[in-house]
């Protein structure tokens, strides 16, 4: 029987950056970790026009400059300088500036193939081994840990599982796992852009009443394209040819970057805010979008998962109790309980705020958007919460 201390379910970019976070320490203490993941990982990065991308914030970056991988990261990651943020046929608008806040960017914006190579090449393969591909099919709890089933047929032993397998995930359910869902009735329609002016960083929010969309900075002088709108309309928006999407695209966003020239692929993603209601159980930890999947157009869904990942490991390698012990578990979930319930609430209401049609609403999202300009107490705020700094007053 196989036997390992840590099993990470899912070795996508949350589960790399788990690992990552834990290997140093790991090695210390001999520990030894797999990560299992039904898709392999690539071992070169491929440019791709239509590359899917995170939005990847100030705090971040901070923690990936922890881990020791930033520099590797950043030769491809776009810096968003500024983030102009508007509601369609209305007066005010805010703006954002990483000079006003007083670091060299707000945030960044990472192609994921790129995030994850760099992830998976500062995995030390000394501590960190992986199957792959390889897929879970049944999680049995034991006295001391868990009992995975493969669908190779054998089997593995480890006293700490994570499951990190994704918003859909059947090992949740399996395990008898509820979920609080509340659906948005909207899809995401993802592309990306190519415009005819240089975007110099700039990020756009742009709330409209058929639905918000975002437009973020990439390399090449591309954009990153998140719009949502009603399942139907984004299906039809989906099956337009190019020539009629870019049209359609370009009356509602504007001329604020010239001509929008080329999209690439269209994805479509319908959303929920989906939470999962326990998150650690004695020898069993969630994280990522099977703990909590957020609406994207706020950004902050992966930057949440990365703070729950270091502050997981950190609770780990500070622990003198055994991998898994149930109240270790419960000491991270309470440290992270009221940055989860910002950041949810914060993404929930934006979402929410900026897709209602009221007319009383709407004149306040307005006069919100003037008095967020205006006042800088109140801005500074927002940018913390866009930063990913929302609950530390140290940095």
């Amino acid at each position: 029987m196989n036997r390992v201390n840590l099993a990470i379910i899912g070795g996508g970019l949350v589960g790399a950056s788990l690992a990552m976070a834990l290997q140093a320490g790991a090695k210390t203490r001999g520990w030894k970790i797999v990560l299992i993941e039904p898709f392999a990982p690539g071992d070169t990065y491929q440019p791709s026009y239509d590359a899917r991308s995170t939005a990847l914030s100030f705090g971040a970056r901070q923690i990936y400059q922890r881990l020791g991988v930033w520099q590797a990261i950043s030769r491809r990651a776009e810096p968003i300088k500024q983030i102009h943020v508007s509601d369609r046929g209305r007066f005010s608008t805010a703006r954002l500036s990483a000079m006003e806040e007083g670091v060299p960017a707000l945030g960044y914006v990472v192609e994921n193939a790129w995030l994850g190579q760099c992830l998976w090449q500062g995995l030390d393969p000394d501590v960190i081994s992986w199957r792959c591909p390889a897929e879970v099919t049944r999680m049995e709890p034991l006295t001391d840990g868990y009992r995975l089933m493969l669908n190779d047929e054998t089997t593995l032993d480890c006293d700490l599982a994570v499951l990190a397998d994704g918003g859909r995930s059947g090992l949740r359910e399996q395990l008898g796992i509820g979920i609080r869902k509340r659906p948005y009735n909207q899809s995401a329609l993802i592309a990306n852009i190519t415009p005819s002016e240089a975007h110099n960083g700039m990020a756009f929010e742009r709330f409209t009443d058929d639905g918000p969309m975002a437009l973020l900075p990439l390399p090449d002088n591309r954009c990153a394209l998140v719009w949502t709108r009603l399942g139907m309309d984004a299906q039809r928006l989906a099956a337009l040819d190019e020539r009629s999407f870019l049209s359609e695209l370009q009356g509602v966003f504007g001329y604020r970057l010239g001509t929008l020239k080329q999209v690439g692929a269209r994805h479509l993603y319908p959303l929920s805010l989906v939470e999962a209601e326990e998150q650690v159980r004695p020898h069993l930890a969630i994280l990522g979008n099977a703990a909590h999947s957020l609406h994207p157009i706020a950004g902050q869904g992966f930057n949440l998962s990365l703070r729950d990942a270091q502050a997981l490991a950190d609770a780990l390698l500070a622990s003198e109790q055994a991998l898994g012990d149930f109240a270790t578990l419960q000491a991270y979930r309470e440290g992270q309980r009221l940055d989860q319930n910002l950041t949810v609430g914060f993404s929930d209401q934006v979402t929410r705020l900026f897709g209602s049609t009221q007319p009383l609403v709407s004149l306040g999202r307005n006069l919100g958007l003037l008095g967020l300009d205006l006042l800088p107490p109140a801005k500074r705020w927002f940018a913390r919460q866009a930063m990913g700094l929302g609950t530390r007053p140290d940095v």
